[in-house]
């Protein structure tokens, strides 16, 4: 047999006590329309499997630093004075007050 998947080696090395009293032979599942044994009850891949494969590990990538930023109410009402001395800007209040009446 070829390097056997960790399915099939799970299943060699608990039957290997019986090993020349049986013969095992895998048919594919299109052949064999019962439930296949040796595709069943897959054993996790940690290092107590005998067949375990590490994993490749992504590299970690430090966090430098972390911004938070919380912008008050006054900040608001200083934009919303300033835009009231401009008569042009009479949508942008209206869109604020909107945006902040939904908010609080």
């Amino acid at each position: 047999m070829k390097t056997p998947n960790r399915y099939i080696l799970r299943w060699q090395i608990a039957i290997q006590e019986f090993r020349g009293n049986m013969t095992i032979a895998h048919k594919e599942e299109n052949i064999h329309k019962n439930a296949d044994g040796l595709s069943r009850w897959s054993l996790a891949n940690n290092p107590d499997n005998p067949a375990y494969v590490p994993l490749e590990e992504e590299p970690q990538i430090p966090i430098e630093e972390i911004n938070i930023t919380d912008i008050g109410t006054e900040f608001f009402e200083e934009v919303r004075e300033s835009y009231k001395k401009d008569r042009n800007r009479h949508i942008s209040t209206c869109c604020l007050d909107k945006d902040c009446k939904d908010k609080s």
